[in-house]
């Protein structure tokens, strides 16, 4: 696999779209959305190293990374 060429290019404007309500401090978990139509997550950092080598099984290639967010974020995506 090769990085993809988007990788390289600037996000645009990031639009906040909301956060998890139970979040300590109120920080985090966040969704973002981008000017060129992508979206950014801020969530927890994945330390459980089983977890990260399913995903690398599953085909996640070495430029990705996966955060965990709660269930109640995913309302923040557009289902069009």
């Amino acid at each position: 696999m090769t990085e993809p060429a988007k990788l390289n290019e600037p996000l645009g404007e990031l639009t906040f779209l909301g956060k998890d309500a139970d979040s300590v401090g109120g920080n985090c978990p966040s969704v973002f959305k981008t000017s060129r139509g992508s979206y950014v997550v801020q969530g927890w950092k994945i330390k459980d190293p089983d977890a990260m080598a399913q995903l690398k099984a599953a085909g996640m290639p070495d430029w990705e990374d996966a955060v965990e967010i709660p269930a109640n974020l995913v309302r923040l995506f557009d289902h069009g």
